[in-house]
């Protein structure tokens, strides 16, 4: 069995008390490896580093071209380990290895290669300094200049462990920042690997640390030390407002990305065929465990019965099976805790009047594993708790709807806002109708199209904030204002004789 330390200064390392935990492989529910876990002094000792790497200015004091370049270096470093990554990021969360092949080690690079080549472009540069001349109140010369915040802290999920790692550590090293990691504990294992990465492509030692362990000691550790300057987290919404909560004792600046409950809207001039399947991708999509997932699919009720079946049929080409297996396209959710979520929401939309057209049950041919196969339920209200409060697993609601304006009232029926996508074969009606949905992303005629170009983030309850892009990158500085005054004799400030006689 492979063990794994934290990853702290630099250096592989075990937990101050000794304690480890094992991490299961949700195909086999068999241990595959175990992970040091980390406590508060863990933690401690993990700020410490990173806040003399900051001070130090070893990686701050750097260029952009020269940060550019090593994070580079990072993401071909990546695409070198690809086979290894891919694989322990299978065995860690369950997600298939075409996705871990197709997503999730080419997006973690793409994260890396993004940010490394935007700090060496013109673009950047008119980021980090804007200069204006100014009249009033006196004459002067003022410069908007953007620096890094410090130690920044990234707290990540168990559903796509190393690219949300990725989104924390790229913006954060690309402002000059130096971070500490905490992963899920259930799958930390790749993005302990991705710190070794960093340091091995030649970022210092003691500016990228991980540090696996429980959120209530090490995530809290971190939300309330008062050498960190910012948090990022994804996660749920519940502990977003507790992230939320702690951070606000030392007024840490705060990037939130939480939990939704996304709508796909079917027009009526949709292309079926493609919507249909669309909408099987924009929920079923590694088992349903995706925040943005579009799992309130709205329907025209002209069109309710055609889309429902073509649904149905598309669900039946849906392989479940051996992870490792590139022909398994679904794999199972990330732990039996998590199957119990699933099937309890199950349970609840069979007693609140839904009907369950394909699905609702473990696989009978899959004994071991925390499988559960791909589930639809039709007839659904949008007051329905299973249309209201996040699954996270592969359960989605179809809920027809009259007309436009009725679609667009139920989509926006949601504390959450943060993902969600219409269909249609007239962009400019999809348009109109994606401008009045209240959420942070919407595709037109796509799903879980994430582009690292664009901000990603969420209204209402879904966040605070945005990652990727340069909207991303700007969470990760703080801003200064110059003034440069003339320098003149006393009588030239005239200001003076609001004091001086």
């Amino acid at each position: 069995m492979k063990e794994y330390g934290l990853f702290i200064n630099g250096q592989w390392e075990a937990a101050k008390g000794g304690k480890t935990a094992s991490t299961i492989n949700p195909a086999t529910e068999e241990p595959w490896a175990t992970v040091a876990v980390a406590d508060r002094d863990d933690v401690r000792k993990a700020v410490a580093a990173a806040k003399k790497a900051h001070d130090t200015g070893v990686w701050r004091n750097k260029s952009p071209e020269e940060r550019g370049a090593i994070l580079q270096k990072v993401a071909m470093a990546i695409f070198e380990r690809q086979n290894e990554l891919a694989e322990v990021e299978v065995m860690d969360g369950g997600g298939t290895i075409r996705k871990a092949m197709a997503m999730d080690v080419p997006g973690t690079a793409q994260t890396f290669m993004h940010f490394g080549q935007f700090i060496c472009g013109d673009e950047y540069k008119a980021m980090l300094q804007e200069d204006y001349e100014e009249q009033m109140p006196v004459p002067s010369r003022n410069l908007v200049v953007r620096e890094p915040i410090g130690v920044c802290a990234g707290i990540t999920p168990w559903n796509f462990p190393m690219i949300m790692a990725s989104w924390k550590i790229a913006p954060a090293l690309a402002a000059g920042n130096t971070v500490v990691i905490k992963p899920a504990s259930v799958t930390s294992v790749s993005t302990l690997m991705l710190a070794e990465i960093c340091t091995q492509a030649g970022v210092p030692a003691g500016v990228v640390n991980v540090v696996s362990g429980p959120g209530g000691t090490a995530g809290e550790e971190l939300a309330t030390h008062p050498d960190i300057g910012k948090v990022a987290f994804t996660g749920s919404t519940e502990v977003g407002r507790r992230i939320m909560q702690l951070a606000a004792g030392t007024l840490k600046k705060v990037t939130l990305e939480l939990g939704g409950k996304s709508p796909n809207i079917i027009l009526p001039d949709a292309n079926l065929d493609t919507a249909a399947l669309g909408a099987l991708f924009g929920t079923f999509m590694h088992q349903g465990q995706i925040c943005e997932s579009g799992t309130r699919v709205l329907v025209h009720e002209s069109i309710h019965d055609a889309f429902l079946e073509k649904m149905i049929a598309g669900t039946r080409r849906i392989q479940l099976g051996n992870t490792l297996d590139p022909s398994t396209s679904m794999g199972p959710v990330v732990s039996a805790a998590q199957r119990d979520t699933v099937e309890q929401y199950v349970k609840l939309g069979h007693e609140q009047g839904a009907k369950c057209v394909i699905g609702g049950k473990r696989p009978a041919a899959l004994q071991k594993g925390y499988y559960f196969e791909p589930t639809i339920f039709d007839g659904v209200d949008n007051k329905m708790r299973i249309a209201q409060e996040e699954i996270f697993g592969p359960v989605v609601s179809v809920i027809r709807y009259k007309d436009e304006d009725e679609a667009v009232r139920i989509a926006n029926d949601s504390v959450y806002g943060l993902g969600g996508a219409v269909w249609s074969q007239n962009n400019e009606r999809a348009l109109a109708v994606a401008r009045r949905i209240e959420t942070g992303t919407v595709w037109i005629n796509d799903y879980h199209m994430i582009n690292m170009r664009f901000p990603f983030g969420g209204y209402k309850q879904s966040g605070v904030g945005r990652e990727l892009g340069k909207w991303g990158l700007a969470e990760y500085h703080e801003v200064k204002h110059i003034h440069i005054g003339e320098n003149t004799p006393p009588e030239g400030k005239i200001y003076l004789q609001l004091l001086l006689n």
